[in-house]
């Protein structure tokens, strides 16, 4: 019998990976850079933020908790530079309208 902790995980790691699957058909389908950005890093963060917090009832000390969480801030803070980064670079390069 699967027990609480068990069907919560189940159901936030599969909304995580839902997310993860929209960010990556948005990375493939829109148009333009930033729109693609736009897309892969709110859902890929926002994805993980749910698997995180799924996995969060299956940690066997506070430790690895707040490990877990750790990750999906360095995770947000990379994701969020790197969007910035290649922001910037795509509008350099865009020709002035």
């Amino acid at each position: 019998m699967i027990s609480l902790a068990d069907s919560f995980t189940l159901a936030f790691v599969a909304a995580g990976a839902l997310l993860f699957l929209a960010g990556t058909l948005g990375l493939l389908r829109f148009p333009d850079t930033l729109s693609r950005l736009h897309a892969l890093s709110k859902a890929d963060n926002l994805g993980l933020g749910l698997i995180v917090i799924g996995l969060l009832p299956q940690t066997q000390t506070i430790a690895g908790g707040v490990k877990l969480v750790c990750i999906w801030l360095l995770a947000q803070l990379s994701a969020a530079t790197a969007s910035q980064l290649i922001a910037g670079i795509a509008a350099r390069r865009q020709p002035d309208a």
